[in-house]
């Protein structure tokens, strides 16, 4: 892992991807999407249908979080990482459409680190329990989209120095593949 963390910013291109390599320290700043399950399907559909997306999806990221209220004077509650894979049925259509990053916790399906391969995106793990200290990364927090989902609404983040570390790289990198193997030794 590099020792001085890779400062990036939302929303990405691909000459920024490029540069993410497995296990790279990054820190986000700009704008990142959350959206979860029922989000995601959602968004899925429409981009089934042919319909509009509630943001334009091209070059952004999405965090996979479960937000906690805010307290007076904050901008969010807790804000720690949900379960990636949960997302995995619909994240190859949305990195078809232009999604480049996606920040949660746990490893990914063979279907999705091949998507992330093609369409030259990455996948970013953010580190469970912190939930308190990223959300002091998180400068902004606005419901954008399905407010009637409650903590499965999309938001729109506006954030500095989100802290992350590069998974699956566009290369096939897996950082917990390269864990595994490293321990069978």
């Amino acid at each position: 892992m590099a020792d001085k963390p890779l400062r990036i910013t939302s929303p990405l291109g691909d000459a920024d991807i490029a540069k993410l390599k497995t296990g790279t320290s990054v820190l986000i700043s700009g704008v990142i999407y959350v959206g979860r399950d029922t989000a995601h399907r959602r968004l899925a559909q429409a981009l089934d249908k042919g319909g509009k997306l509630p943001f334009d999806i091209k070059g952004q990221t999405i965090y996979y979080m479960g937000p906690s209220p805010a307290r007076p004077g904050q901008v969010i509650g807790s804000a720690g990482p949900t379960t990636s894979s949960r997302m995995d049925a619909f994240t190859p259509r949305l990195l078809q459409a232009g999604l480049k990053a996606m920040i949660g916790k746990g490893d990914r399906s063979p279907a999705v680190r091949e998507a992330i391969k093609k369409y030259r995106a990455v996948y970013l793990v953010a580190t469970g329990g912190a939930a308190a200290l990223i959300s002091k990364s998180i400068k902004k927090s606005e419901i954008i989209a399905y407010e009637e989902l409650g903590a499965e609404a999309v938001l729109k983040l506006t954030v500095k120095d989100f802290p992350a570390i590069v998974t699956n790289d566009m290369y096939g990198g897996d950082l917990f593949e390269q864990a595994k193997a490293q321990y069978r030794r």
